[in-house]
């Protein structure tokens, strides 16, 4: 098993910036990528960005590219994820989200952290 502890959360301006980091432990070996996801009041949950183990590459969702960035401390089996110039449509509750390398699927999710993005 494999658990994920989130933090970072919190409210900002906009414009502002915040950094997330999501600490994995137990058996962090069967992940083949860790992510990031996110879900506003009253909408489905989404893609942010995740980073794969394997091909130690990085992925986007539109919204965020050019002004988020996700990367690993592989010592610290910590994964963070960078937000800056931050809009009021970035509120939500974010979960980060480990893939099952035999599974191809997220199956592991954190508690969720709070952002807040005030105009």
């Amino acid at each position: 098993q494999v658990q994920l502890v989130e933090s970072g959360g919190g409210l900002v301006q906009a414009g502002g910036s915040l950094r997330l980091s999501c600490a994995a432990s137990g058996r962090t070996f069967s992940l083949s990528a860790m992510g990031w996801f996110r879900q506003a009041p009253g909408k489905e949950r989404e893609f942010v960005a995740a980073f794969s183990w394997s091909s130690i590459s990085t992925n986007y969702a539109d919204s965020v590219k050019g002004r988020f960035t996700i990367s690993r401390d592989n010592a610290k089996n910590t994964v963070y994820l960078q937000m800056n110039s931050l809009k009021p449509e970035d509120t939500a509750v974010y979960y980060c989200a480990a893939k099952n390398r035999a599974a191809g699927v997220y199956d592991t999710w954190g508690q969720g952290t709070q952002v807040t993005v005030s105009s």
